[in-house]
């Protein structure tokens, strides 16, 4: 079981004053694999914040990026540092900073939205038509220190477990999922149980949901779905599961469908599952085009359908620091598993096997 430190020191170790270089994580070409590489030390800008890092945690995004399949390809210039998900403490501010000092302990919301177009202006900036992510388009948190707009910055209480402060990007996904629409006292549905969806029946759960049902192929999510609370815990593979949801729910179907698998069989069964007048709220990203009934499980059943990108900018991190308050959510049962950062390579091995959820990369 994961264990954490529950009370972070509140003072990083400063860098002394000569260091130029530092070790990271580098995807240098366009190929499978990374490197670990001395790089320089990024330099910031006025309004920049450089951050000492001390817990990453790796994403799919980041295998993807490991194997460069069709996306990495399409999408990742290298040479670039990976990682978006982490925390840490802040070692020097831009002159123009003003919100968080030297030592502070934060976050990050990696999304960098341009301020400038439709959405921006109009409260929309987690869906920014030219959003960049630091990570993905921009160098990331596999290293040991990472550059982020003062704008971006989230300071964290000092008394939250330090991997867990690394952990807020996929959480944020999930509590913007589950808060999309009402969820006290619903019947809820949560397709696929990958962290984001095992952080979703937790938070549905705390959030007063009536009862969840968690659907996953995979056995070592399953166990893991019911340590975050989920009431009936289905494998589709055996189970005669649209059936048995649907018994579940008295022969209705669930008010909410928290779609979190991308997989075409996934998204099918869910808006089966789904009652008439329910809402499906989908964050899994399918990796090629869907089909469904579209008459009898969307127009027919007048289904309340909404596509989940990112955490909102930056409302979810405000639910997320109330929920994480209030002491009665639990991240520990998803975190398997403490590598070293230079063992980069083996987290990624650790994810293809299936025997993993969230891996916490520590320092090098």
């Amino acid at each position: 079981m994961a264990t954490t430190t529950n009370q972070p020191e509140t003072q990083a170790r400063p860098a002394s004053p000569e260091q130029k270089t530092m070790q990271a994580i580098v995807k240098a070409t366009a190929g499978p694999g990374v490197e670990l590489r001395e790089v320089p030390v990024p330099k910031i800008g006025p309004a920049d914040v450089l951050v000492r890092v001390e817990a990453a945690s790796v994403c799919g995004t980041d295998l993807h990026i490991f194997n460069w399949d069709p996306w990495a390809q399409n999408r990742i210039n290298p040479p670039l540092i990976p990682g978006h998900e982490f925390c840490g403490f802040v070692e020097r501010v831009g002159e123009d900073v003003t919100s968080v000092k030297p030592g502070d302990f934060v976050s990050a919301e990696m999304h960098v939205a341009c301020g400038k177009c439709v959405q921006c202006r109009t409260g929309q900036a987690h869906i920014c038509q030219y959003v960049k992510i630091i990570g993905v388009d921009t160098d990331g948190a596999f290293a040991e220190f990472v550059k982020i707009p003062e704008a971006n910055i989230w300071k964290l209480d000092p008394e939250l477990p330090r991997e867990w402060g690394s952990l807020l990007d996929p959480l944020g996904n999930a509590v913007h999922t589950v808060l999309a629409g009402e969820i006290a006292t619903k019947t809820v549905a949560v397709i696929g149980c990958g962290p984001i969806g095992l952080f979703a029946i937790a938070v549905a759960k705390l959030c007063g949901a009536a009862l969840v049902i968690a659907v996953e192929v995979n056995p070592y999510r399953r166990a893991l779905a019911t340590k975050m609370g989920a009431d009936i815990v289905l494998d589709p593979a055996a189970d005669d599961t649209l059936i048995k949801m649907l018994q579940a729910t008295n022969g209705i179907g669930v008010d909410v469908l928290l779609e979190m698998s991308g997989h075409q069989d996934g998204i099918r069964l869910g808006f089966k599952a789904l009652r008439t007048g329910g809402r499906a709220s989908l964050l899994g990203i399918p990796s090629r085009e869907v089909t469904m009934d579209l008459a009898a499980d969307v127009i027919f059943k007048g289904a309340i359908v909404q596509g989940i990108n990112g955490r909102k900018m930056y409302e979810t991190w405000y639910q997320m620091e109330a929920l994480l308050k209030g002491g009665k959510l639990d991240l520990d049962p998803v975190i398997s598993h403490h590598i070293p950062l230079r063992d980069f390579t083996k987290a990624m091995d650790l994810l293809k096997s299936g025997e993993a959820s969230k891996i916490i990369l520590t320092k090098f």
